[in-house]
């Protein structure tokens, strides 16, 4: 007996075999059901989520011999006529093959006779998209009003193509990618089905793999029983997919967070020993980035690796990070090689960070904060009952304190735009400019409070109040400061003698927004 891939074998026979698709298979059901039916329905989405199947099987329920169902028996000679894909009634065309005028007006000639076989003639044509314009044109009239014993059932992967003429005679179902965790479920049942031993997480790499295609899916299983031969194991099946273990990105991760160019370089060597698809493994890093910076925004049940990495890296970097990744994923192709490709990405990640991280508050705009601010009476009052506390932080030393927290990446940009309102008793109110409001979150006052307590060397509670009204924040002092640099620059140049001698002899102008202070 022949052997049958999986992806056949498999292919679903009735709507509850289907995998995911629920909003659309309860449709149909209801349609069927209620004896609603159209003439024509055209069925979208990627490959191998269930497009022709879904038709096949809605062949079957309008052609079953017991009655027009949504649950056709299986058993009677159309059905299994249907399934061996010998029903004389079904006409299954792929348009790809087919795309001439000819062809179309050849198959339509047949459209008036009545069925011979069964209930309804059904016209299945797969890829219709590739059909020409003169095709589609000679379709439109049969479509819009067939003979009452003919069904069109289409299925494109790019609907887009279609003319809305043709999409306007039709009911239209998007069949959408299946989920991993349905993929996941269905081949553990195969599997199980199949008494094929395998461990979950390598079913998991092969649905991940898969993208939302089923039959992907149900392919790379065969492959994979072929490759792991008795026992799908995860380690063979990320072999076989050329993937990596996590535990090789979080040690990549690890020589950028030392920044340490000897340590990320080993760890690259030793991962080519493996011969990885480097872009896949480019892949897998931009993932756990995208992990780690979720986790910085919010407090999820991220695993350790990632919550430890989220608080070695600032968001800057991360998103710095995941731009080089990508780009160094698209560029990948244009490298010598891959493994070229791969480490300069990273070595690129070594060498750039973001401006902002870097950035300090300047002791001139500290200067200034404290020149330009006076504790209020009532603020004064309270000063004499936590003295020791006031002679650490006050109203008037907040933004010089500032670089001394440590601080970078949006815990400090939320901390630059605050400034003390209140210490007293072991605590400090900080106000937050209204229009920075959305900055404020639990995790990122903890960070600030947490940095506090190191600096006072004493345990303090930290509590950020909106403000009402307009107030003088570190940030915008600073950029008050860098708008008059950049207007003294601006003049400075303006009235330079030589600078105006090249601006007459061109016939040039000044842009001005190219001007940049010099520290």
């Amino acid at each position: 007996m022949s052997y049958h891939v999986l992806a056949r074998k498999w292919r679903p026979r009735t709507f509850q075999e289907m995998v995911g698709q629920e909003p659309i298979l309860r449709m149909l059901i209801n349609a069927l059901d209620n004896q609603r039916l159209h003439h024509a329905y055209l069925f979208t989405g990627t490959r191998g989520v269930g497009k022709t199947s879904l038709a096949r099987i809605l062949a079957k329920c309008l052609n079953c011999e017991t009655s027009i169902t949504s649950k056709p028996c299986g058993a009677c000679k159309t059905c299994q006529a249907i399934d061996a894909g010998k029903f004389l009634d079904l006409f299954e065309i792929d348009a790809a093959s087919r795309t001439k005028v000819e062809d179309t007006r050849e198959l339509l000639e047949s459209v008036p006779y009545p069925p011979t076989q069964g209930r309804y003639k059904i016209y299945l044509i797969d890829e219709v998209h590739m059909l020409s314009n003169h095709s589609f044109n000679a379709l439109l009239k049969t479509l819009e009003e067939p003979p009452p014993h003919v069904k069109f059932l289409l299925a494109t992967t790019d609907p887009k193509r279609l003319p809305v003429t043709i999409l306007s005679r039709c009911l239209q179902f998007n069949l959408t990618r299946v989920s991993v965790e349905k993929m996941v479920s269905q081949l553990q049942h195969i599997c199980t089905t199949e008494a094929i031993p395998f461990e979950l997480s390598a079913l998991q790499l092969l649905a991940k793999a898969a993208d939302g295609s089923m039959r992907d899916a149900l392919s790379l299983l065969d492959q994979a029983i072929a490759f792991c031969h008795t026992n799908i194991t995860t380690v063979e099946t990320r072999q076989m997919l050329g993937g990596i273990e996590q535990d090789v990105v979080v040690r990549l991760l690890d020589a950028l967070a030392n920044q340490d160019g000897k340590q990320l370089l080993e760890e690259i060597n030793h991962l080519a020993e493996c011969s990885p698809d480097f872009n896949q493994v480019l892949e897998d890093l931009l993932s756990m980035l995208h992990q780690i910076n979720i986790a910085q925004v919010i407090d999820s049940k991220a695993p350790e690796p990632i919550q430890q990495m989220a608080k070695r890296f600032s968001a800057e970097d991360i998103q710095l990070y995941y731009q080089i990744g990508l780009i160094g994923r698209r560029d990948l192709s244009l490298a010598p090689n891959p493994h070229q490709g791969f480490e300069m990405a990273l070595l690129r990640m070594l060498a750039f960070h973001p401006i902002v991280t870097e950035k300090k508050t300047s002791p001139e705009t500290a200067k200034m904060v404290t020149t330009q601010h006076n504790p209020s009476p009532l603020l004064q009052e309270k000063y004499n009952s936590s003295e020791s506390l006031h002679q650490e932080i006050n109203i008037q030393n907040w933004a010089a304190i500032l670089p001394k927290l440590e601080l970078s990446g949006m815990t400090l940009a939320l901390a630059s735009h605050c400034t003390i309102t209140n210490t007293a008793d072991n605590k400090i109110e900080l106000a937050l400019a209204a229009k920075h409001e959305s900055l404020l979150n639990k995790k990122l006052l903890e960070r600030i409070e947490q940095a506090l307590c190191r600096y006072l060397n004493k345990t303090i509670k930290l509590e950020i109040k909106t403000a009402a009204t307009d107030i003088l924040t570190p940030s915008k002092q600073q950029q008050e400061e860098q708008t008059k640099q950049h207007a003294n620059a601006t003049r400075t140049i303006q009235s330079d003698t030589h600078v105006q001698k090249i601006m007459d002899l061109f016939n040039a102008t000044l842009d001005i927004n190219s001007i940049k202070a010099i520290d």
